[in-house]
This record gives structure tokens, C-alpha cells and sequence, in this order.
């Protein structure tokens, strides 16, 4: 698998790799799209793109979990510095915590013992990733690990549960973001919070495919669209943005 050492010589085929696990329009869905309706928009797609578009940004296609392995590649630490983003989450002892798009859970299962007290929700719409998650979490003994089957328009959290929902590469991938974001602020608790990690489009260096980069604006753009306000904006990431919207 590919590492930043080789992002100058091959950035289109490691932005390919560089894709979360959470979901795939399929072919027959994508033809029975209109061209227009109340919040997105129809137009020929760009190369990695669905071809639907939410405010002004199309929505990037994503990979199946046939990459499970690279996601839990050994130079991930280094690229990303993964520790530093779990050290600096906004959580106690007692918090409840949804990884939303979990893939492997390589971020849940270090998540996981911070908020011993509390659970941690690992959402998947992928069955194959529901298995590994389930079987990866018994391995483990986390206890406090509950695998969620979500779906395209929702993630299937309970109402007014979670203290924090983090989605890790995986928010300009989803093919429904207006409603999954309606689904996770019903999800929160009064003053909960949502986590993005998402490569920096306003950055060059970051050789990450365009549809597959989001800009701070363009995110505050849709998150405020939906009931959130950015609360803390952290940019100590070697080349992902760390932005936490609460709850309005």
C-alpha cells in the first residue's frame, strides 16, 4: 500500500485509497435519480464523483470495504498522527460516542477504553464491515462497543444519546448528507457535539483527489444548513482539518 512518501508520484492512485467504508450509491440507484428535487441537484459527474450535489458540492464516490486492510495499514499513524486527533477528542469517562462510517474501527477500538463508563456506537451500513466490527469487538473484550447497522438517510442512533458523533473521512462521501445530519442531531443530546476529520481542500500540498478534500467553509456551509454551529476549529493535523459543531 501506498505511503505520503509516494503522494508526489502517485496522488491520483493513493486519493483513490483514501476513501471510508460507509456507503456506495448503487448502479440502479443512481440511475433513478432525478435531475432535481428540494435539496440536491443532478448534473454529469466528474471522475470519482456520484454526479448528485449538495450546495453547490458534489458528493464523491466511495470504496467497499474490500480496503479494509489499508485502513489498517501500519504508516497510518505517521500520515494522519491518529493518536493526537483520539488524544484531543472532546470526552469523559462517561461519554457516549458514535463512530459513524467505522470501517475496520480503528478509531473506535482506541476510542473505546477513554469512555469506559459510557458506550461507544460503531456505525456501519456495509454488512461485511457489521461482521468484522462484531467479531473484532468481541476479540478485543469491549464491552462497551455497540455495532449499529445504519442506512443511506440515517445512522439508526437512539434519540438524545450521544454526548459526541465523529465521522473520519466519511462526511463528503455520504449520498444523503442533509438527512444523516438531521438523524445524528436527533441523536445528540442537548449540547452534543459532531467531530469531522476531513483532508484540507484549501491546502495544495494535500495530494488527496478534489471531491475527496473539504474546505472549512464549505463545510461550515452545509453544517450550519443543518443545526450546527463550529464550536472549535484545530488544524494540528498533519493534513486533515479536526473541526467539532455543536448542536444548535
Amino acid at each position: 500500500m501506498p505511503s505520503l512518501n509516494m503522494l508526489n508520484i502517485k496522488p491520483v492512485l493513493f486519493s483513490l485509497l483514501l476513501l471510508s467504508c460507509y456507503g456506495k450509491p448503487s448502479a440502479q440507484q443512481q440511475q433513478s435519480q432525478p435531475q432535481t428535487d428540494s435539496i440536491y441537484q443532478y448534473k454529469p459527474s466528474a471522475y470519482g464523483g456520484t454526479g448528485k450535489f449538495y450546495m453547490g458540492r458534489e458528493i464523491a464516490q466511495v470504496m467497499s470495504f474490500d480496503g479494509a486492510d489499508w485502513l489498517e495499514r501500519d504508516t497510518r499513524q505517521q500520515e494522519e498522527n491518529t493518536a493526537k486527533a483520539i488524544a484531543n477528542l472532546p470526552v469523559t469517562a462517561i461519554s457516549n460516542v458514535a463512530d459513524i462510517g467505522a470501517g475496520t474501527g480503528y478509531y473506535t477500538f482506541k476510542i473505546a477504553p477513554k469512555i469506559p463508563q459510557g458506550k461507544l456506537y460503531a456505525v456501519e451500513i456495509q454488512q461485511d464491515a457489521i461482521n468484522y466490527l462484531n467479531k473484532r469487538s468481541k476479540e478485543l473484550k469491549q464491552n462497551n462497543v455497540v455495532v449499529v447497522k445504519g442506512g443511506e438517510q440515517s445512522p439508526n442512533l437512539p434519540d438524545n444519546t450521544i454526548d459526541l458523533a465523529i465521522m473520519v473521512d466519511v462526511y463528503h462521501e455520504l449520498l444523503y448528507p442533509h438527512e444523516v445530519l438531521q438523524a445524528i442531531r436527533r441523536s445528540l443530546k442537548p449540547h452534543g457535539k459532531l467531530l469531522l476529520l476531513e483532508y484540507r481542500a484549501e491546502d495544495p500540498a494535500v495530494a488527496i483527489k478534489e471531491l475527496h478534500k473539504m474546505s472549512i467553509k464549505q463545510v461550515s456551509k452545509e453544517l450550519t444548513a443543518n443545526g450546527f454551529h463550529l464550536v472549535n476549529d484545530e488544524e494540528f493535523l498533519p493534513i486533515q482539518h479536526f473541526l467539532v459543531y455543536q448542536k444548535d
